[in-house]
């Protein structure tokens, strides 16, 4: 199978050659299952296999098969609770191959095409849709903060201690202080960056002409939810346009702007090394933010 580049890394470890093992059958059954007639893959891929698909009656939509991550276990469900409204409408759900039956946006320009300020404008149209109450199956932000509390220092001494100990102690301290006193819990996307939000001008008359995909869900405070947006260089990786972002969505959005940069500290930090991989840009982020006092 000609695989994307994006997922060269699952080839590192045994569980990510088991999936690459499964995927070809998982596709054969997909496909018989719900009588798909499949394309090529979409190049741009780093957490799941996604494909072009026809269905029976010649509808265009994605096939994607996920890889098993904890972040993405309920992309399904969060989608279903949107029901379309905000992002993407789930078509099918097969839970056992990890396989998703998605609309297709059309055309599916990623939001980083527009210049920053439309394409904050849009932020700003389109997050206050996804707000919505949700409990289980979704993973309470508290909890999964008290992950990153628990594995950030052993990340950090496992990979050579490489950024200054004050971030590391800033970001813990933050976490430590906004998970205990959030507001209403509402779902949130810990990964709703620029480039999962696609045009879906076709559907623009009654839900576009933005659509979010591929949810990490959880269920936390609406601060929370402008995190990826705030840190992702997708519209400018500098101090001056992450430090607008925050500005600005805090402002229009009517969220407490302290609260989203101690979120946005901590999460990045904590997003801030996968394996031995240490990702240069987010720890940038956190350095910008903690001399934003």
């Amino acid at each position: 199978m000609d695989l994307p580049e994006g997922l060269d890394w699952v080839r590192g470890s045994p569980a990510g050659r088991d999936w690459l093992a499964t995927l070809p059958t998982w596709l054969t059954e997909c496909a018989e299952r719900w009588s798909l007639r499949i394309g090529p893959p979409f190049r741009y891929a780093y957490a799941s296999l996604a494909l072009p698909v026809d269905l029976p009656d010649g509808t265009a939509a994605v096939l994607k098969l996920q890889y098993p991550d904890e972040e993405s276990r309920y992309e399904a469900d969060a989608l279903a609770h949107w029901d379309g409204d905000g992002a993407i409408r789930l078509l099918a759900h097969d839970p056992q191959r990890r396989a998703l039956l998605l609309e297709r946006c059309r055309p599916g320009t990623p939001l980083h095409d527009l210049p920053p300020s439309r394409a904050l404008d849009a932020v700003t149209g389109l997050l206050p849709r996804l707000w919505r109450p949700a409990g289980a199956p979704f993973t309470p932000l508290a909890q999964e903060a008290a992950g990153w509390i628990d594995r950030m220092p052993r990340a950090w001494e496992r990979t050579g201690r490489p950024y200054e100990r004050r971030l590391l102690d800033a970001a813990l301290d933050l976490l430590t202080g906004l998970a205990s006193s959030q507001s209403e819990q509402v779902l949130v996307n810990q990964d709703l960056h620029a480039g999962n939000i696609l045009a879906a001008d076709a559907l623009a008359a009654d839900r576009g002409p933005w659509l979010a995909i591929d949810p990490k869900p959880l269920t936390g405070e609406r601060e929370f939810s402008v995190v990826p947006m705030v840190r992702g260089p997708e519209l400018g990786h500098a101090p001056d346009a992450v430090r607008h972002r925050l500005d600005r969505l805090s402002t229009q959005l009517g969220l407490d702007r302290e609260r989203v940069r101690g979120w946005t500290i901590g999460h990045t930090l904590a997003w801030g090394v996968a394996g031995d991989v240490v990702f240069s840009q987010q720890i940038d982020v956190v350095r910008w933010l903690l001399d934003d006092e």
